[in-house]
């Protein structure tokens, strides 16, 4: 994927969305009729499959190629002591991703993904956003266009996740930003945050807001003043996806808030999306009504790192097989109702 070569050019992207491949989607439903089980006995699944046939245009959809990327940034609002991490541990986790050691490196083994790490400038994090724009313009524009860049031909499916200390502050206030809202209908407790770590967050998200409510007036202005430099670039993969229709899972609240701005302003953006679980974070059931997805899984998780969607992975390549492998009621020698 080339991405974005002007802010301009980002927007106009998302006012022109490519949509699903309406032959393919109807010739897989057709598929769906004849084989051998009753009218939707496989419920979701049959849905899931259909939904995958429709954005890759096959009518029988495939996962041989499925691609987890897990984004990570710094954020300078953690200095306000909103986590119950420090810093330094998005540097260290990124190690930890890189040695094979984390949650996501078994979980994706398990779906059959293959894992890439996109770590964004760690020793220079966003600027604390209750002060000043989290990012300058061209900050915003390159987070953005790194993570087009892990859109390339031949992907069947991609999977987002996120790591980056503080990053469900900046969730929260992207949504509160799209959504509308104060701190308290977003803020949850992250990392584990409670007494005055929780109430240094929720003062950090409603300072942010007053501050930048007057000038977050598009996507990519919401995106810039109160995100970081991960949830961008998984904005920016999200849209990147779309022009090139690519169905994407996404993970938990941290992840869906990338895709919030820019369905403020284009409510269609996550029809090529699904929505790998529900987390434990509270925001995440009111993120997800509001981007219109419904969860695959309810696992009570909050990890991050595209954990969620990558166990969700598992269930899309069982639609899929069921979808391509069971026989037709006439191949079966099976009488059809």
């Amino acid at each position: 994927m080339s991405g974005f070569d002007t802010v301009a050019a980002f927007e106009r992207a998302l006012g022109e969305l490519r949509e699903i491949d309406e032959t393919a989607r109807a010739a897989a439903a057709a598929r769906q009729e004849v084989l051998t089980k009753p009218r939707g006995s496989l419920g979701r699944l049959e849905e899931i499959a259909l939904f995958m046939a429709g954005w890759q245009g096959r009518a029988q959809p495939r996962l041989e190629r499925g691609r987890a990327v897990v984004f990570a940034g710094n954020h300078g609002v953690a200095a306000r002591g909103v986590s119950a991490f420090p810093p330094e541990v998005t540097v260290q986790m990124v190690a930890n991703f890189e040695a094979g050691g984390a949650a996501i490196n078994a979980l994706a083994g398990a779906a059959g993904l293959e894992l890439r790490v996109v770590a964004i400038d760690l020793d220079r994090p966003t600027a604390d956003f209750v002060e000043a724009p989290a990012m300058s313009a061209e900050e915003c524009l390159d987070a953005i266009n790194r993570g087009a860049a892990v859109v390339e031909p031949g992907i069947d499916l991609l999977v987002l996740g996120e790591m980056g200390i503080a990053n469900s502050t900046s969730a929260a206030a992207l949504s509160a930003a799209s959504f509308g809202g104060t701190a308290a209908d977003w803020v949850g407790p992250g990392t584990g945050v409670h007494g005055t770590a929780f109430r240094a967050k929720l003062d950090a998200v409603d300072a942010a807001l007053a501050r930048h409510s007057i000038d977050a007036t598009s996507a990519f202005e919401i995106l810039r003043r109160l995100g970081g430099r991960e949830i961008a670039a998984m904005a920016g993969a999200v849209l990147a996806a779309r022009q090139a229709r690519v169905p994407v899972l996404l993970d938990g609240f941290i992840c869906c808030s990338a895709v919030a701005p820019l369905a403020r302003f284009s409510p269609e953006i996550a029809r090529h999306c699904l929505a790998g679980h529900c987390s434990a974070e509270p925001g995440h059931a009111r993120m997800l009504g509001r981007l219109e997805l419904t969860p695959i899984l309810s696992l009570d998780m909050r990890l991050g790192e595209g954990s969620g969607a990558a166990v969700a992975a598992g269930i899309v390549r069982a639609a899929l097989a069921a979808h391509n492998q069971m026989a037709s009621f006439t191949e079966a020698g099976v009488a059809a109702a």
